[in-house]
């Protein structure tokens, strides 16, 4: 045999002939593998007081444990408090957290609407509470699961067994969670425990698709969400993951309002989604639904002409995040 020299690194040695045991060299090709882009939306309505550790937390534990390229953007959603400062000052430290900031209330699905725009600069798309309830290594394994071969979307849920709730929510917010859960499935017959858990991710194909299809700007938007992956194919799968109800809930301070405000959101799109819509259209019932959306002080649900508006008009994002607008009476 010849070649008693070692091979030069990157290179193997491989039989080229089985009689005469001549070696050559060939070389190994060297593939860097990655995981896929990631950005983690974070909607926020005067967290300052919560929310700087959730962003450290997450960018430090993404920045040590994901190979691929992280970034966390918070939506601020008509903060009047100092959340835009917190953000924009652990941004100083983490460069890969940046702010959205709409200076007038568009509410928590508002928020995420816009914030899925962002769909086509990523791979995988996903979003969590500015509370701090769902742990970044929880999101990370939620992320790890969407990856097409087994599921475009994956959801968090807190009441399939194997979930781990480090404290659950009171018992009143949990009844009525359940109740709206018969809603939901009454509805719309997904088969989902917990629609409404803010922990979940998506590829960039499904958001893309389903973007014009959003509409609930209230905290029903996950239903909206899920409906909308479902109508249109992709496959949704729902996994146990880690939970810590936070104390200051903007929802238990306001637990009626925001439930029947919910409920009228799934009402509505159900019927939005069936054959009785084009019979209620020419009833002309818009300025009814925004009169009972004032009344309740929340977001009234996107029309189809501000959905194609938006869609047309490239500036509007960058246009609503600078110019000031007044703050809208009936969410005082």
């Amino acid at each position: 045999m010849r070649g008693a020299s070692s091979p030069p690194a990157g290179w193997a040695i491989t039989v080229a002939n089985l009689f005469d045991f001549e070696p050559r060299l060939c070389q190994v090709q060297r593939v860097n593998v990655t995981a896929p882009s990631l950005l983690v939306l974070i909607p926020a309505y005067n967290e300052e007081q919560r929310i700087e550790p959730v962003l450290r937390e997450y960018a430090a534990y993404f920045r040590a444990n994901y190979a691929g390229r992280f970034r966390l953007i918070v939506v601020l959603n008509g903060c009047r408090d100092n959340t835009l400062g917190v953000v924009e000052r652990v941004a100083r430290e983490f460069p890969e957290i940046s702010a959205d900031n709409f200076p007038a209330p568009i509410g928590k699905g508002g928020a995420l609407i816009e914030g899925l725009r962002l769909a086509p600069t990523t791979d995988l798309i996903g979003y969590v509470d500015a509370d701090g309830a769902t742990p970044p290594n929880a999101f990370h394994e939620l992320a790890k699961l969407c990856d097409g071969s087994r599921a475009d979307c994956v959801v968090g849920s807190r009441w399939l067994p194997g979930a781990v709730l480090h404290q659950s929510q009171p018992w009143l917010r949990r009844f009525t969670s359940r109740c709206f859960h018969v809603i939901v499935e009454l509805c719309f017959w997904m088969h989902i425990q917990d629609t409404q858990c803010p922990a979940k991710v998506m590829r960039r194909e499904a958001a893309e698709r389903i973007h014009d299809s959003l509409r609930i700007a209230d905290l029903a938007f996950d239903v909206n969400l899920l409906y909308s992956l479902k109508r249109a194919g992709f496959r949704v799968l729902e996994v146990p993951t880690e939970w810590t109800d936070k104390i200051g809930s903007k929802v238990s301070s306001s637990l009626l309002r925001v439930s029947l405000t919910m409920f009228l959101s799934v009402v509505r799109l159900r019927l939005v989604h069936s054959p009785f819509y084009g019979w209620l259209k020419p009833l002309q019932l818009k300025p009814l639904e925004a009169w009972v959306y004032r009344k309740l002080r929340a977001p009234a649900p996107l029309s189809t002409v501000e959905v194609q508006r938006r869609k047309s008009d490239t500036d509007f994002a960058a246009r609503a995040r600078v110019e000031p607008r007044p703050f809208p009476k009936h969410l005082e």
